[in-house]
């Protein structure tokens, strides 16, 4: 709470109710301008875009004033309410207050470093498939876009986890519906002029119609499983989270919960690690001297052999890669708070209504924690230097009580995937490509990632 002690106001970029801003960030884009706000006025400014008032945070003494210090004061209120209305609904997510408290209590066994091990199965399966996929595509010197060959796992594998799906044709019917449905609530957030969601434009009606898609898909897998005996139950996370109780109350999840989770689980599941997975092929494609470490240590201790729970523990550079591509291309390279009251942080106020604009992008490049920051340098995660760093230097996931609860999935899904893949083969960059990144709701290459695969 915001103390007797005089505070300053916060510097940035001021201009009549943020016209000029507004008009800036169309120019620019989002990446160039909070990276020009940064280097002009510090570790903690403020954006008025609009009506809407937006403080950056990048100190990691800053992000933890706000996702652990001061947590009470900043919730996922107003500035999720288009992912809220539009995406997942009541999901763990968005959720606040004690619905997100019981859904995190009922859902977090699943995810421990340990229960996410169940699923190791199905990650190494549908890894192996896209390998005798790349095979006939890299003997015909195939281009390929690698962000939708990431996806093609990320969603099976997704899928398959939530509700034991196999059809590769309700795979890629979900996976497009949703991104449908993403686009839409990222669009919506962005420009508070568009027509309202009932008027029938194209864009609305492709909505819907993605929506009732999705929708029907999960109910009618929610009504069959719950008309077999509870005994007879797949082992998926949609039976996790049917037969979970509270241990506070013994109560089991709504019928409407169910499936906000579920498309949580997916929403929040297959996008983010298939846009690391192939953030880690540029990083590797632009940096051969750790390709060829990583080639290495997969050579040394999987010969031709198939990664096990047992066998990854010796490939902690192949993990490495994974979280170093996470600091220099986190998925999700921001995430918002809403300021539930007055505050102060380093002597500014924090006003109440305003939004708080997490920013692991630039905190994971800040110089004063990270030594040749742009640099990829995967051994900044070996063991001594993690423990070594600020707690809040590195939130990939999000810091706090609401770090995301998957992060233990996608850490292992990665670590498999890579290995497999990398240990069979090496996707190239084409000639004098450059990668054009942008931040949109998660972090894009908007020229696309096109490479050309090659046998190792």
């Amino acid at each position: 709470m915001l103390t007797d002690v005089a505070t300053k106001p916060l510097p940035g970029p001021k201009n009549f109710f943020g016209l000029k801003n507004i008009r800036t960030l169309s120019q620019v884009g989002m990446l160039k301008f909070l990276a020009d706000c940064w280097h002009e006025y510090g570790d903690l400014f403020e954006i008025q875009v609009g009506p809407q008032k937006m403080t950056a945070v990048i100190h990691p003494d800053h992000v933890r004033h706000v996702t652990l210090t001061n947590a009470a004061n900043y919730e996922k209120l107003e500035s999720y309410e288009p992912v809220r209305k539009y995406v997942i609904g009541d999901g763990l997510v968005t959720s606040t207050g004690e619905l997100w408290q019981r859904q995190r209590r009922l859902m977090a066994p699943f995810y421990t470093p340990r229960g996410v091990q169940e699923f190791a199965d199905i990650f190494l399966r549908d890894t192996l498939l896209m390998v005798d996929r790349w095979q006939k595509l890299a003997d015909q010197q195939a281009e390929v876009e690698m962000f939708d060959e990431m996806a093609l796992i990320t969603a099976s594998i997704v899928l398959k986890a939530i509700f034991s799906t196999e059809s590769d044709e309700d795979i890629l019917a979900v996976k497009e519906c949703v991104e449908t449905m993403i686009t839409y609530a990222g669009s919506s957030a962005s420009n508070p002029f568009q027509l309202p969601d009932w008027v029938p434009t194209k864009r609305n009606l492709a909505y819907w119609e993605a929506r009732e898609t999705v929708h029907n898909y999960i109910n009618g897998v929610l009504d069959a499983r719950l008309a077999l005996d509870e005994a007879d139950y797949p082992n998926d996370l949609l039976s996790k989270l049917i037969t979970a109780e509270d241990a506070e109350t013994g109560e089991r999840m709504s019928r409407d919960l169910l499936r906000d989770e579920a498309l949580t689980n997916f929403f929040a599941g297959y996008e983010t690690s298939a846009r690391a997975m192939s953030h880690a092929w540029y990083a590797l494609a632009q940096n051969p001297g750790v390709k060829a470490r990583l080639h290495e240590e997969l050579d040394r201790e999987l010969g031709d052999g198939i990664p096990t729970l047992e066998t990854l523990k010796r490939l902690p550079y192949t993990l490495r890669i994974i979280k170093e591509t996470l600091r220099l291309y986190p998925p999700a390279p921001m995430y918002a708070k809403d300021v539930v009251a007055d505050d102060e942080i380093d002597g500014y106020l924090i006003e109440k209504g305003s939004t708080i604009l997490l920013l692991p992008y630039f905190t994971h490049r800040h110089p004063d924690f990270w030594d040749e920051p742009l640099r990829f340098e995967p051994d900044r995660h070996a063991p001594a230097a993690e423990k070594a760093r600020h707690p809040q230097a590195y939130h990939p996931f999000a810091s706090g009580q609401r770090i995301c609860l998957g992060n233990h999935f996608s850490l292992l899904e990665t670590h498999i995937m890579l290995a497999i893949l990398a240990q069979r083969f090496d996707p190239q960059l084409l000639p004098d490509y450059e990668a054009e990144f942008v931040i949109e709701s998660l972090l894009q290459i908007s020229n696309g990632l096109p490479m050309v695969l090659q046998r190792r």
